[in-house]
């Protein structure tokens, strides 16, 4: 059930997506509130879940770690336990930075980050095929970013 946001909560929302090191001063400042009411107002959309954490984003570039494959996989069988099983698995795989359950012809969508092609080889051959009931994986390779963002389009909810 989502939760009713005023105005002033997806200001709140959107300057913190943007930028989560902000003081609540310097949001209150930006939004034309007193700090107080606004770090409740804050307070409250931890409480209810609506922020659910912060994270420093770091340059995958600048790491190193310059390939990006987005892999779609089949399941040779699909009962529940072994969906269940590859979710569970497929989370202790630090190269996968997403993994979504797809609507169509995959089961799984997963977007894959790795050191380079090679290390993106290792990873499907010895760790992603080495799972249980595996039918089929396809790798499509971003060759260039244009977008990456984090930021959900709350303009859209005001």
């Amino acid at each position: 059930m989502a939760t009713e946001l005023t105005t002033q909560d997806i200001k709140i929302l959107s300057l913190l997506q943007h930028d989560a090191k902000l003081t609540t001063q310097e949001i209150a400042n930006e939004i034309n509130m007193s700090q107080s009411p606004c770090w409740r107002r804050i307070n409250r959309l931890y409480e209810e879940g609506i922020i659910s954490r912060q994270a420093s984003i770091l340059n995958r570039e600048k790491l190193a770690m310059d390939v990006v494959v987005f892999a779609t996989v089949n399941l040779s069988t699909q009962g529940r336990n072994n969906l269940e099983e590859f979710e569970q698995n497929v989370q202790l795989f630090p190269e996968v930075i997403e993994c979504y359950t797809m609507a169509g012809i995959w089961d799984y969508m997963l977007k894959i980050v790795t050191k380079d092609i090679r290390h993106y080889e290792i990873f499907v051959r010895e760790r992603l095929m080495s799972l249980a009931h595996i039918g089929e994986v396809h790798s499509h390779i971003a060759v260039t970013e244009i977008k990456n963002t984090t930021e959900l389009p709350l303009s859209t909810q005001l």
